[in-house]
């Protein structure tokens, strides 16, 4: 009997880039699933991408093999291309600067050494339903954190 695969879908959204930003990971596993999610004031829609991935990892409960789906190009040819060599060259790209967002590829790259993970990409915005259901979450998160709680008046309160 073949393995259960865990399937983790993956997005981030940005107000502006850099901007606010949110991300979100669906965790999808013997019929069950498991959202998780995560915002941050200041931000770019790499970081969002890459903390959607990071996230989605890290709420892995079970030992199975992986499947990480993400729209973004950036995430999928950094962990399936360009992240030994960043590595051998010591976090220094190919135009010899530094990786950006070395801090969550590196977060990345520890999750993915202890995990079995295949990574695959899908086109966004093209009708996929978990990718469109993640875009979703994660702009969902993005918005709760544009509410500014202190805008928000108080009935019945006396000035």
């Amino acid at each position: 009997m073949a393995e259960k695969v865990i399937e983790i879908y993956t997005d981030g959204a940005c107000s502006q880039n850099p901007g606010p930003g949110g991300w979100a990971a669906l965790l999808v596993y013997d019929g069950k699933e498991k959202i998780v999610t995560g915002a941050v004031a200041d931000t770019t829609n790499n970081r969002m991408e890459l903390s959607a991935a990071v996230g989605g990892l890290s709420a892995v409960e079970h030992d199975s093999p992986i499947h990480v789906i993400t729209d973004s190009m950036y995430v999928h040819g950094g962990i399936t291309s360009w992240l030994e060599k960043w590595k051998q060259n010591g976090w220094i790209t190919s135009d010899r600067k530094a990786v950006k967002n070395e801090d969550l590829w590196r977060q990345l790259d520890e999750l993915v050494a202890r995990l079995e993970v295949e990574w695959f990409w899908v086109k966004a915005h093209s009708g996929h339903p978990y990718n469109d259901r993640v875009d979703a979450l994660a702009r969902k998160a993005l918005q709760e954190i544009l509410v500014d709680p202190f805008e928000v008046e108080e009935s019945g309160s006396e000035s």
